[in-house]
């Protein structure tokens, strides 16, 4: 828990107790200005008011952010826009990427289409190629297995389908915008390395806090709200059964894997690959290698450190 650092206070005020240039990764989930409540605050501004509240907190954000760092913000269809043209023309951030979370549940509209997404824009401080970007620790399974394929997985793209985290969900928050951790996820594991800091400045339920916990990251955490400090603690100090959201397409098995010893082999490694931090995907992963390709997994093989030594444990039919 040393690792993990949450501050009690407002996000403006907290980033000046930051050095500068000490943070490698900034997720930020800030009000959308929707009017949500976030139970001690409410999240409505008037349009010029919330426009300089962006900037102030985003120039301390620059501030604090690395050379080599990236930052990644979600926003609303609202003030999306407005967002692109503060970290991009007004702070000269770089633009990497701007993603699209999709996701399948939501309120109908009768009259128009209903929402069914956020967007996420990604920056980094720094020119192509001197800031972190681990793809192979993001990748998705493949559909096909071909010889002239990267078999250890292809790019997820920046259309990306990540359930909200449902009511019923053992996980879910009192807290009206939670976000997935298997989303988080995507952003620590491809844009920071393990040991290196990463800033929430508006912590919420703590989700970014619990991956960065699981994933070996040191984390800060801002909130303005006490009962969600708490909570986020309680959170943080419950077992790990697997994070509470995945990408579709991590639980793919590709397609004409007939070589058997090929097929056994990249097998073992789409546990390590993609199912390390998914126990609740692995069931659907076993059904899926058996009403394919006929063969059994033996479920101890997800207890082991080494995928290739415990080849034996996949049985053939």
């Amino acid at each position: 828990m040393e690792k993990i650092d949450l501050r009690l206070g407002d996000a403006v005020e907290l980033f000046k107790e930051l050095n500068d240039s000490s943070i490698d990764l900034i997720i930020a989930d800030p009000p959308y200005n929707l009017g949500k409540d976030y139970g001690n605050n409410h999240d409505y501004k008037e349009f010029d008011e919330y426009i300089k509240f962006t900037k102030s907190w985003i120039s301390q954000a620059v501030r604090v952010l690395k050379p080599t760092g990236t930052i990644y913000v979600f926003m609303g269809v609202r003030f999306v826009s407005y967002l692109y043209h503060i970290l991009d023309r007004e702070f000269q951030l770089f633009f990497n990427s701007w993603i699209v979370w999709h996701y399948t549940q939501g309120l109908g509209k009768k009259k128009g289409y209903s929402p069914r997404h956020d967007d996420i824009l990604m920056f980094t401080k720094s020119k192509r190629g001197e800031y972190t970007f681990n793809l192979d620790a993001i990748r998705i399974p493949q559909k096909y297995y071909r010889a002239r394929n990267n078999m250890r997985g292809a790019n997820p793209g920046d259309v990306w389908e990540f359930s909200h985290v449902h009511y019923s969900n053992p996980n879910r928050q009192n807290h009206p915008t939670q976000k997935p951790e298997g989303l988080i996820e995507r952003m620590i594991l491809a844009s920071s390395n393990e040991y290196e800091m990463i800033l929430d400045p508006f912590s919420g339920s703590g989700s970014t806090m619990r991956v960065c916990q699981q994933t070996n990251r040191k984390g800060i955490g801002f909130e303005l709200n006490p009962e969600y400090i708490e909570m986020t603690y309680k959170r943080l100090n419950q077992p790990f059964n697997g994070f509470d959201s995945i990408d579709p397409r991590m639980e793919r098995i590709p397609n004409d894997l007939r070589n058997m010893e090929i097929r056994e082999e990249y097998l073992m490694n789409h546990i390590d690959w993609f199912l390390k931090n998914h126990k609740k995907s692995r069931e659907k992963f076993i059904k899926t290698v058996k009403d394919k390709y006929g063969l059994t997994v033996d479920q101890s093989i997800f207890d082991q450190s080494s995928s290739i030594e415990h080849k034996n444990n996949l049985e053939l039919f």
